[in-house]
């Protein structure tokens, strides 16, 4: 009992109880390193072989590096309540999936490294929530589509974008265009095969844009281009310079791309593919002067068309230029049509009229313009009174199509319609098609004196079975050319220009010289030989013929054979007859000699012949018999 008081006067001597530690932080991941000693702490595992985001990181890292592993999708609750995450590298992995909201925790993120995997589409919810996002890497991916709305909560923050190495067609512009403070943007190795006029105008701060190796066959003049110099590399260049890169497209060169020709850049390796006068040489090596483009030329449109009210009806218009021209149509009021609920116009020239009306007869205006000019050309519309109600026991089911007469039409109107239908348009005096046979045809022009400089002249010309444009390119002291690739029983519409150097401006020009419509005539039919199925038919009755009659033949001789042969087979031997004793034992008296009997039939068992051989000595007085 002595220890008790002493234990209670040492109490009062211990320690003060400790007061609660904060919760100690997680362990580090397995095959991971961790720096948790001092700030910023990170996460680092490169290459650890992981097929998932580690659900035990520690949530206060600054800095997490999941790059080279296996990690195929990133999960909402993956990276949930890591706020002061500043740069995560998820790069070179197999991602094909981000949730929705993946990012939503990582406001203070400042750089993301997709690059290297999967992603197929990047939709607007999977960005949701960076709002401090400086530097956004998507390259060497799959992406296909990019949603307007995917960089909406970066937009004011963002200051690098690459979308290279993917397979983008197409992009969200407008939202490219809200990027004010980005600096490097990077849409190389894509298949862009255009960019809308102005796509960077209001990006102020931009200083590299990169559309190497896309689809683009012209870049339209933009603002941001002609405020700042060119330059076509980064090394030394001034923070007030654009590098821009544009190789590896095939570029048109013609006046559309004149604006750019003119801007003040150092040389570098990009090319022209086309017009096939300019194909293969390098862009800064070809003049101004070369760089033209062709006023359109309308080359089909369709003939005098009548329809019923209530029908509809498809006005056809087909041009040519250089860069291809755009079609519009202007109705017989002189307004400008475009979709509506009564009509649709297409991007190939055609203009639909879904359903007639009595009003909409007259002359439409189909005009063809580009950047070198417009051309014109009119298609009569007629719209009659509507057809009258189908009968219950009418047997037709289908309607008259666009241009074929109605029931009740007069014949002389029919006539009237199939040959304005067969007319075409007009030929051009200028231009004369001659001598045209089934494939072959001779076009002729007169010279063109007041036209001066005259380099060559080109033809133009195309079947109206199809909108496959044929050139030919005729010197210039030619005025005939014999086309020798036609094809037989086609209508054809062909239109002669000549090339010259305009004294004006000292640039190549086109004019048209004329235009001409013909047909080539059908193919003669030759006289082919019967057909295979009455060959092959007499062949197996003459076959058969001559096997009957072999075998008749056959059947005849062996039954000759037979009867020369006296019914015996021809390898048998003949079987002889019967012998029979022609002696007989008598009484002593001379008499007539009897009859011998038949012989006994052999028993059917034996098939030998036995031949009995008899010495007889002729009978008379002298011979007394011998008795015994």
């Amino acid at each position: 009992m002595a220890i008790l008081p002493l234990l209670l006067c040492l109490l009062p001597l211990a320690p003060a109880s400790s007061p609660p530690q904060s919760a100690t932080p997680s362990p580090c991941p397995r095959r991971c390193r961790c720096q948790t000693q001092s700030l910023p702490l990170s996460v680092l595992c490169p290459g650890a072989g992981l097929l998932f985001v580690p659900p035990s990181l520690d949530r206060r890292a600054a800095e997490l590096r999941l790059a080279d592993n296996f990690i195929a999708s990133v999960r909402r609750r993956d990276l949930a309540n890591m706020t002061g995450l500043l740069h995560l590298s998820l790069s070179r992995n197999t991602i094909r999936h981000v949730a929705a909201g993946a990012f939503a925790d990582l406001r203070a993120l400042r750089a993301l490294h997709l690059d290297g995997n999967r992603l197929t589409s990047l939709g607007e919810g999977q960005l949701r929530g960076l709002v401090n996002l400086r530097h956004l890497i998507l390259s060497n991916n799959q992406l296909a589509a990019l949603a307007a709305g995917a960089l909406d909560d970066c937009a004011e923050t963002l200051e690098d974008l690459d979308l290279s190495y993917n397979n983008l067609e197409q992009l969200p512009w407008e939202a490219l265009g809200r990027l004010g403070n980005v600096n490097t943007l990077g849409l190389d190795h894509n298949l862009l095969a255009s960019v809308p006029a102005g796509a960077f105008s209001r990006l102020h701060k931009l200083a590299r844009l990169d559309m190497t190796s896309n689809r683009l066959t012209t870049i339209p003049p933009d603002p941001l281009f002609s405020r700042l110099p060119l330059l076509a590399r980064p090394r030394g260049s001034p923070a007030s310079a654009l590098v821009l890169a544009f190789g590896g497209n095939p570029l048109h060169c013609n006046c559309e791309l004149v604006w750019l020709r003119r801007l003040a850049r150092e040389d570098d390796l990009e090319a022209c593919a086309s017009p096939p006068a300019l194909g293969g040489r390098y862009f800064w090596a070809v003049g101004e002067e070369e760089f033209v483009c062709e006023p359109p030329v309308v080359t089909h449109r369709s003939p005098p068309l009548a329809v019923p009210a209530g029908r509809p009806a498809a006005l056809r218009c087909r041009a040519v230029g250089d860069p291809e021209p755009r079609v519009r149509w202007v109705s017989p009021q002189g307004r400008l049509l475009g979709n509506s609920s009564r009509a649709r116009a297409f991007p190939n020239g055609t203009l639909e009229l879904l359903v007639t009306e009595p009003g909409d007869g007259g002359i439409f205006t189909c005009i063809a313009a580009n950047a070198a000019g417009e051309a014109t050309a009119a298609v009569e519309l007629t719209v009659g009174p509507p057809p009258p109600p189908q009968l219950a026991n009418s047997t037709s089911c289908d309607p008259p199509r666009d241009g074929d007469p109605d029931a009740l039409t007069p014949p002389s109107a029919a006539s009237a319609s199939a040959k304005a239908v067969d007319t075409g348009p007009p030929t051009d005096r200028g231009v004369q098609v001659t001598e045209h046979g089934a494939t072959a045809a001779l076009v002729q022009w007169p010279d063109q004196q007041p036209i001066p400089g005259i380099r060559m002249y080109q033809i133009q010309y195309n079947s109206s079975a199809d909108d496959i444009l044929v050139y030919r390119m005729i010197p210039a002291d030619s005025h005939s050319f014999l086309l020798t690739d036609l094809a037989s029983g086609r209508a054809y519409d062909l239109c002669v220009l000549a090339v010259y150097e305009d004294s004006a401006t000292g640039l190549t020009a086109t004019r048209p010289v004329g235009c001409a419509h013909f047909s080539t005539e059908p193919a003669l039919r030759p006289c082919g030989a019967p057909h295979a199925p009455f060959l092959g038919g007499t062949m197996i009755i003459a076959l058969g013929g001559v096997i009957v009659a072999s075998v008749l033949v056959f059947i005849f001789v062996l039954l000759m054979r037979y009867k020369v042969h006296g019914g015996q087979p021809p390898g048998k031997a003949k079987t002889p007859a019967p012998v029979s004793s022609v002696c007989s034992q008598t009484n002593g008296a001379l008499g007539p000699t009897p009859t011998p009997a038949p012989p006994a039939p052999e028993p059917a068992a034996l098939r030998a012949h036995t031949v009995v051989q008899l010495d007889c000595e002729p009978w008379g007085p002298g011979h007394e018999p011998v008795g015994p």
